[in-house]
């Protein structure tokens, strides 16, 4: 019983804690207005001229940093599926925990992203994908002289992918990864020979200073270089305080770093065949590879699996917000469609950079409240594991109210359970985890309360360019995506893929959800019931309650 309270209580600080990391369960509302950077680059062309997408893949060299993450495999199983006849495709991997890049290639192959490929596509990933040692937080890219030589005369398309996702980490290691990494990329795809490509993928959240957020490239905060310069040349405890000030009105290091990397590209229009693509909150596959498919706690999936624990009761929001999420497969297919329409044109010096909002817009969306209420009934109907209490609790907009709930629901009932645990010899810990959950209601608390207007104009234009014979494996539409059908495949897909629990136990899990809706009543009745009994002992009431009746019956 101990080891099941650990379990589902770790469990659950680890997905609310990963959906504040990774990804803003941003709130925002939509438009569809005209943008005046990268529009031309779509109206002015006549596409059904060029090779189809699997044509203009067919034999090409591709170089994919972020090629070991959630929106990598996803990407490398989609060019494998649908373009086979690429040449090959190198990704870049470091050594990770002692484990040499060549491993963790087979790691990446291992996973369930892969097993339609495995199926129906058998030994394609073996011959066609190769790993180039290396780290995107390195000067040139950590590659060894033999290996940028290859890449330099081989590749033709380079997909960027590779980010700290991370809201809390320090400026200099963000600035790391995601401004200087990006600049080890862009250095890199000056010298390829054969560059047809250079799609960098920024967010949609990159500018949240401003609304509405448009398919542009704004003015920047900092100077990128400066930016790099003083992260390399100020000790950590210096620049821990002046970061506040640095990030001026963005939010964390991870917007910051994002925004000044797409000028880093940007600056390269006219001379490098570029496109910058700005994903809004990623989330699990709509179809591609299979649905529900999901190897993070991003968004919704963290909140189901810590609210289906039965960790998290309250949070601090307005249920009527609006959240954008993208599954990954579509994003992936705006992401091929568009290295193909800039791959397809020979690069002039006028060429600007076209920019896409890769977001739902207008086309798909749903309020915190509506998946919230969604949530509550998919796990009614099927439930976790060991859930340490029903799936419930409120949301609301009231900092006081948040704060009275996260004492009642969040802080009381760990403190008696951690008590339980100390009587029975175990190590307390529920504490510690509302703890890690509160902290992470604080880093989402920027997007949980605020809205923005995006707009996705270029980013619907795109889809509408392609070619009939590629609208079936490459056409991404939003419009027609069930909302239910599509949340309960991501909740199915999170208890399947990362709780790892079978669909034998749900009987079991059921059970036990049962149980505990009975001791939640049970509780539930305790509690207001003492709380009537104490008002009835109160001097005051009792006078109330005289004087009512006195007035009504004599």
């Amino acid at each position: 019983m101990y080891q099941h309270i650990a379990t589902a209580a770790a469990t659950a600080a680890t997905a609310v804690t990963a959906a504040a990391a990774l990804t803003p369960m941003a709130s925002v509302t939509f438009q569809q207005s005209s943008s005046p950077s990268a529009m031309g680059f779509l109206e002015e062309r006549d596409l059904s001229a060029v090779p189809q997408i699997p044509e203009y893949y067919k034999g090409k060299t591709l170089f994919i940093t972020g090629g070991s993450g959630f929106m990598g495999k996803v990407l490398v199983e989609k060019l494998l599926y649908s373009c086979s006849e690429l040449d090959k495709i190198y990704l870049l991997l470091r050594t990770k925990k002692n484990v040499r890049p060549e491993d963790r290639l087979q790691d990446i192959f291992s996973s369930p992203c892969f097993d339609r490929l495995r199926q129906e596509r058998p030994g394609l990933f073996e011959s066609k994908v190769f790993v180039v040692s290396g780290d995107a937080s390195e000067i040139g890219l950590g590659l060894s002289v033999e290996d940028r030589a290859l890449l330099v005369n081989r590749v033709n398309i380079i997909f960027h992918v590779a980010a700290s996702v991370r809201f809390d980490d320090p400026l200099e290691v963000a600035a790391r990864l995601n401004l200087r990494g990006t600049r080890e990329v862009v250095e890199l795809a000056k010298e390829v020979r054969f560059l047809e490509v250079l799609l960098h993928v920024s967010t949609s959240y990159a500018n949240t200073n401003r609304d509405p957020i448009e398919e542009m490239l704004y003015p920047p905060l900092a100077d990128w270089r400066d930016t790099l310069q003083v992260c390399e040349e100020t000790d950590h405890y210096t620049l821990k305080v002046l970061t506040p000030k640095y990030l001026g009105e963005l939010p964390n290091t991870y917007t910051f770093t994002k925004q000044l990397a797409e000028h880093v590209v940007y600056e390269q229009r006219g001379h490098l065949p570029a496109v910058i693509m700005r994903p809004s909150i990623v989330i699990s596959t709509h179809r591609e590879p299979m649905p529900g498919w999901i190897e993070n706690f991003n968004g919704p999936v963290g909140i189901f699996v810590a609210s289906g624990k039965g960790i998290l009761r309250s949070m601090y929001s307005n249920p009527e917000l609006v959240s954008d999420y993208m599954p990954v497969d579509v994003a992936i297919k705006a992401f091929i469609a568009a290295a193909w329409a800039r791959g397809t044109k020979p690069l002039d010096p006028s060429d600007d950079i076209p920019v896409y909002n890769c977001c739902a817009g207008n086309l798909n969306n749903i309020t915190v409240a509506a998946l919230l209420d969604l949530g509550r009934r998919v796990v009614a109907d099927m439930p976790l594991n060991d859930a340490l209490w029903p799936a419930g609790g409120s949301i609301t907009t009231y900092q006081t109210v948040y704060y009275i709930n996260v004492l009642l629901v969040h802080l009381l009932p760990a403190l008696f359970i951690d008590f339980i645990l100390w009587i029975a010899g175990k190590p307390p810990m529920l504490v510690k985890v509302q703890r890690r959950i509160y902290i992470a209601n604080l880093a989402l608390r920027y997007y949980l309360t605020q809205q923005w207007t995006f707009t996705n104009k270029n980013f619907v234009k795109l889809r509408s360019s392609l070619q009939e014979a590629d609208k079936e494996d490459f056409y991404y539409e939003m419009e027609g995506i069930d909302k239910e059908e599509f949340f309960k495949h991501s909740c199915m897909g999170g208890r399947k893929y990362l709780l790892k629990e079978k669909d034998e136990d749900l009987p079991k899990a059921k059970a036990h959800y049962h149980r505990m809706i009975i001791v939640d009543i049970v509780v539930r009745c305790l509690f207001y019931g003492f709380v009537l009994w104490r008002l009835l002992h109160v001097t005051f009431v009792q006078d109330l309650l005289q004087n009512i009746y006195t007035l009504i019956f004599e």
